[in-house]
């Protein structure tokens, strides 16, 4: 995977700032999420990519920084965002401490994620966030209907039931605060969209 962001580096930094900033669903999602950790500690945008959601977390008043896999996407985000903080790193074994982090944004970052591996990561965001931290997860969600795997532009990608997510969540010791769901704007793949809050107690 890490090849294959690298090799579309440029091309996925303007993708995504041409589909992702204007939908207001997703605005309210965000502002919630920075409603939620604001002032209560850092906050890490997991799988940041070319740092542009890091940089409008940081506007709504987060000490935010942006890991992701892909050495290329860190050094994009490097030159459009110098004074924020992206680091290159895995969402599945993170170089933080313990209970470390007020808030995690997980955009579209674990959406490659074979449904087996799924339970480490939500482990190592439990491990990670401190009590009373947040969770924001944004995904392709199947309508309802059962874990679909589909041939994602980048690689193999993974629709999830919004349900069975919260659940895997649930075993790693987050509770769900709340849901939204949205139909795909144009420019979208033709799945329903999925964003689940969650916190840990």
């Amino acid at each position: 995977m890490t090849a294959a962001y690298d090799a579309v580096a440029v091309q996925y930094q303007e993708f995504v700032r041409d589909i992702w900033d204007g939908d207001p669903l997703d605005r309210a999602a965000w502002a919630a999420f920075a409603d939620s950790v604001r002032g209560r500690g850092p906050v890490a945008d997991l799988g940041c990519g070319p740092g542009h959601l890091t940089a409008h977390l940081r506007d709504l008043g987060l000490d935010v920084f942006g890991v992701d896999v892909s050495p290329a996407m860190i050094e994009l985000a490097r030159a459009a965002e110098p004074g924020l903080r992206f680091e290159v790193g895995s969402m599945a074994a993170l170089d933080l401490p313990d209970a470390s982090l007020a808030g995690i944004l997980s955009w579209y970052s674990v959406i490659h994620t074979p449904p087996s591996e799924m339970r480490g990561y939500f482990a190592e965001f439990t491990r990670t966030l401190a009590p009373g931290g947040h969770v924001l997860l944004g995904c392709f969600e199947s309508g309802g209907g059962p874990l679909v795997e589909f041939d994602h532009k980048v690689t193999t990608a993974y629709c999830w039931p919004l349900d069975e997510l919260a659940s895997l969540a649930f075993e790693a010791g987050l509770v769900e605060v709340g849901r939204i769901y949205r139909e795909p704007t144009e420019g979208e793949r033709s799945f329903r969209q999925g964003r689940l809050l969650l916190r840990k107690p």
